[in-house]
């Protein structure tokens, strides 16, 4: 695992197919602010409701300035049936390779149920991308809780 990012770090780069297959990359979002979160898996219970949370508040991250991405290793085809079936608006983007995910430190082992295994760790950034496309991280946050996290994030960016 790549060591964690913290505030202040520069954000890696990254080109990754959405899931209508169109490459989203860091850079498309100069000048502004991205939410980036990581989720293990699509079509799972506790990636259902930080996927629909973050759609029911995606609104109100937009009027603040935030364009939310989720990325996970699942497939675009994948991606896209999550999309449909769950009725979510914010992209979702593949990182079949877990490459992005490895740079940010979202990827190594974890705990579950009790048992270590490796695997994606749950995590959101906050990243101020400026005019250049150069992303800096304001706020890294790993091992959150599915549940609660978006009202929990909203809080602390007073969204």
């Amino acid at each position: 695992m790549t060591a964690r990012l913290t505030q202040g770090s520069t954000a890696p780069d990254f080109t990754l197919p959405d899931s209508d297959g169109t490459d989203v990359s860091l850079t498309d979002y100069a000048g502004s602010s991205v939410i980036l979160y990581f989720y293990p898996a699509a079509m799972t219970p506790g990636c259902t409701t930080q996927a629909v949370d973050f759609t029911a508040s995606n609104d109100h991250f937009t009027e603040a300035g935030y364009s939310v991405l989720g990325a996970s290793p699942d497939s675009v085809d994948r991606l896209a049936r999550f999309k449909e079936k769950s009725d979510l608006s914010v992209p979702l983007l593949s990182d079949a390779e877990k490459t992005v995910m490895n740079a940010y430190g979202a990827y190594g082992m974890k705990k579950l149920y009790g048992k270590e295994i490796e695997g994606v760790l749950r995590s959101t950034f906050v990243i101020d991308v400026d005019d250049a496309g150069v992303g800096i991280v304001r706020l890294a946050q790993y091992n959150v809780k599915a549940t609660g996290h978006v009202a929990k994030l909203r809080r602390e960016l007073g969204v």
